[in-house]
């Protein structure tokens, strides 16, 4: 097995933080029913390649560094395994999902479990429909908030309150980026010395939505369709590793020029449920 780590000729003024993030095992991983463009039950998933990329992904945080906590997969819920869905985690608090979708209704239970017998602070039940770090990306001043499939804007008034946070609603409008995770992903959360910085597919979202993010981010890492459609920007970045799709092309020569260190990785079984990197990574932020 090889684990892509950071390569020194890619070395910059950027720096890596050690990240702390909960994933979920793929024993039950399966497409049985599609709720989004990318799945088609009709086709068979291959169990032990899909456990064996999962596993690289896992072993390529650690490599880089991160802690890594695994919840424990339930039977019978194929999609668990997409850990950014169970919730948000900021400074302690837990705000839950509550999924749109009956069949992964109990993932949200299940999450919530886990963030209790982990001793957060506070664990706030959702009572707004929302899925989690799918559709909330946190920065260190603001929470971006995606909307349109997924998420309401109820929830994104719910989270503020609960986060104590500022929350940026983003119109999704594109069926197949139907997670905010799908369409943006951040490369800086600006929580050090650094500022925030994202990279983002612009077509994904509402024209209003272009604007606010040309306002927000003038300097972002714009996205070309091909590679948001190989989830490029269902990333995880570190502040200078920047872990994604291995075949994504433009997108990882655009992060090279800024100084950041793109790590490839196969997730081909995940991308035919419409996942990737960071639906398989929840982020506990500290």
């Amino acid at each position: 097995m090889t684990i892509l780590t950071a390569k020194p000729e890619h070395r910059s003024s950027r720096s890596t933080r050690q990240r702390h993030y909960l994933m979920c095992a793929p024993t039950y991983f399966d497409v049985t029913y599609a709720i989004n463009p990318w799945m088609d039950p009709h086709t068979p998933i291959d169990a032990d390649k899909a456990y064996l990329q999962w596993d690289i992904l896992r072993n390529t945080y650690l490599a880089l560094g991160h802690k890594v906590d695994i919840i424990d997969p339930e039977p019978g819920l194929p999609d668990m395994v997409f850990a950014a869905n169970g919730g948000l985690v900021v400074g302690g608090r837990a705000y839950t999902a509550r999924f749109t979708f009956p069949q992964r209704s109990a993932e949200g239970p299940a999450y919530q479990k886990w963030f209790l017998s982990a001793g957060l602070i506070d664990v706030h039940e959702a009572a707004e429909t929302n899925e989690g770090e799918g559709d909330f990306l946190a920065l260190a001043n603001v929470i971006l908030a995606g909307t349109g499939f997924r998420t309401t804007i109820a929830a994104h008034i719910e989270a503020a309150a609960v986060l104590d946070r500022a929350v940026v609603s983003l119109e999704l409008v594109d069926p197949r980026f139907y997670h905010l995770d799908t369409a943006l992903a951040v490369l800086e959360n600006g929580f050090g010395s650094a500022p925030a910085e994202i990279a983002y597919f612009p077509a994904a979202f509402s024209m209003h939505s272009q604007q606010t993010l040309r306002q927000l981010f003038p300097s972002a890492v714009i996205v070309n369709e091909a590679d948001a459609c190989a989830f490029g920007l269902n990333a995880v970045s570190d502040g200078y590793n920047v872990v994604l799709p291995r075949d994504v092309t433009d997108m990882a020569d655009q992060l090279c020029d800024r100084g950041y260190n793109p790590v490839g990785v196969d997730l081909s079984e995940f991308l035919r449920s419409g996942g990737s990197v960071k639906c398989c990574t929840l982020e506990l932020h500290q």
